[in-house]
């Protein structure tokens, strides 16, 4: 049997299928859906191998079954494939204000978008001490106006003390989420969508599930403060992301947010 020509585009193209399984691969890592994304993906490389075989019999069955699947594959896979198209759609590789600021010419922006985030950590800090919990939605890329129609309009520049006061447990707006856009407060008491996750652990309540649906259905990332033990908690991209102490905190919401 003769095997066929290997040219410098077979390899382009198996590394490009690479990467989009394993994007593909972590968005539903975690979930439910891993092990049948795990078969699925078993079955298609047992019917690549039938066809490359010249197994006639089992590479149509295959063929058949994975054609039929496509649409089960979008009832199946309907929160991830939304994540998906949601990370492509807010994908801005154009955007000449991110190459600019990358060459550092908006320093000043930076710096102010790093106070932000310094006063957001101070207030999660204080926050944490006294065990008020709190749920603090950061926009990155993509619009959250679909969540903020849930809650209360606001136009308030981010300070330590202002976000404290809206969480405080006697405010008449403690409950919910904060939603932050750039430097400014511009909603609370939004109902974020809760995660359907069942490996997430018993201990966390609906502020962990809400920040993880939050986060399964946008670009955002959640800052949780727990109501029962005051631990601080950062979820991004569905999961929860691990850090040392404050000062570490502030460094990785900076890193995503740049």
């Amino acid at each position: 049997m003769e095997l066929p020509e290997f040219r410098v585009i077979d390899l382009i193209d198996i590394v490009l299928f690479a990467s989009l399984i394993f994007y593909l691969y972590r968005l539903v890592k975690g979930t439910a859906a891993i092990n049948i994304f795990i078969g699925i993906v078993i079955i298609y490389l047992i019917y690549q191998v039938t066809v490359f075989l010249e197994m006639e019999m089992l590479s149509r069955a295959l063929g058949a079954f994975t054609g039929a699947g496509v649409f089960a594959l979008i009832v199946v896979f309907q929160q991830e494939i939304r994540r998906f198209l949601l990370m492509l759609g807010s994908t801005n590789f154009t955007s000449k204000r991110r190459f600019l600021r990358q060459l550092r010419i908006f320093k000043a922006d930076v710096d102010n978008h790093n106070n932000i985030v310094d006063e957001i950590v101070t207030a999660c800090k204080r926050m944490s001490a006294t065990k008020t919990g709190a749920l603090i939605a950061i926009k990155r890329d993509g619009s959250l106006d679909f969540l903020k129609n849930s809650g209360d309009t606001m136009d308030i520049l981010v300070n330590a003390p202002i976000i404290q006061s809206i969480f405080y447990k006697n405010s008449t707006l403690h409950d919910g989420a904060m939603i932050i856009e750039g430097n400014k407060i511009t909603a609370t008491r939004v109902i974020l969508p809760v995660s359907d996750n069942r490996k997430i652990p018993q201990r966390f309540g609906l502020r962990h599930r809400a920040a993880l649906g939050l986060t399964e259905r946008s670009n955002a990332l959640a800052i949780i403060v727990s109501e029962e033990t005051g631990q601080v908690s950062l979820v991004i991209n569905g999961e929860f992301e691990s850090f040392d102490d404050m000062d570490d905190l502030s460094d990785k919401i900076k890193s995503h947010l740049a």
